[in-house]
This record gives C-alpha cells, sequence and structure tokens, in this order.
C-alpha cells in the first residue's frame, strides 16, 4: 500500500484538475488538449494504484495509450448511441465527439509519462534497467 499510496495522491490530484477545467471556463486550449494529455496521468494513476508494481511502467503507459485510442474510436463509432446511453453524465464520461487532436494529446500524455519513467529510473535506480517498480 506504502507503493501505491503517491499514485492514489496523483490520481485524486489529477481528477481535481480535471474537474477544475470542465468546471470553470479556461481556454479552448487548456479544454480540448491539456485536459486530454492530465487524464493520460489520471489513467496511469488509477492503473498503478490498482496493479502490482511488477508489470513494466513502460507497458503500462503504452498501455493507457492504447486504451485511449480504443475509446477515442469508439468516440467516433458514436458508442453512447449505440449503447443508447441517456444519462448526461455518462455522455461525458465516455465521450460523444471524435477528434484528431485527441489522439496527438494522449500520445504527448504518454511521451511526457515514459519521459518521467525513464527520468525517475536514471535519478533513483542508477543504472539499473529493471523498470519493473518505477514511476
Amino acid at each position: 500500500m506504502k507503493a501505491r499510496l503517491p499514485y492514489i495522491i496523483g490520481f485524486v490530484l489529477f481528477v481535481l484538475v480535471e474537474v477544475c477545467i470542465g468546471v470553470f471556463s479556461f481556454s479552448r486550449f487548456i479544454r480540448s488538449y491539456v485536459g486530454d494529455v492530465i487524464i493520460v496521468w489520471v489513467l496511469y494513476c488509477l492503473f498503478r494504484s490498482f496493479v502490482p508494481s511488477k508489470f513494466n511502467s513502460y507497458a503500462v503507459a503504452v498501455g493507457i495509450l492504447v486504451f485511449s485510442f480504443a475509446v477515442e474510436f469508439l468516440q467516433k463509432a458514436h458508442i453512447v448511441d449505440i449503447l443508447g446511453v441517456k444519462n448526461e453524465f455518462l455522455r461525458i464520461i465516455i465521450g460523444t465527439s471524435y477528434a484528431n487532436e485527441d489522439l496527438w494529446s494522449y500520445a504527448a500524455g504518454t511521451a511526457i509519462t515514459i519521459l518521467e519513467i525513464y527520468i525517475f529510473n536514471k535519478l533513483f535506480k542508477g543504472n539499473n534497467q529493471c523498470t519493473t517498480h518505477s514511476k
């Protein structure tokens, strides 16, 4: 649990940032792009809060990217309409519109995550190439 606490704290903080972005009138750039970068970090922290640290951090980050892309492509297919989702909150969470720019934002969020994992490993793990307990 002690090793997962930073991820739980990160998850809560990033969710609060996302809520603030959604509630307050930020610029289109912040809402459209920065929010999508941060959602990658939200998902990474959420996943790392529950999954054992034996999973490779880089693989987890790439898995989050694949998941994000899948959700975006499901939005393109109008998945909320196909499933008949009427609840407005669920429609917002799942998403109702596709944008190529979102894919770039998810990739940027993943790139930042991978860079952070790399830096963490270099600073705290030395030259050890084992990345199973990073980030």
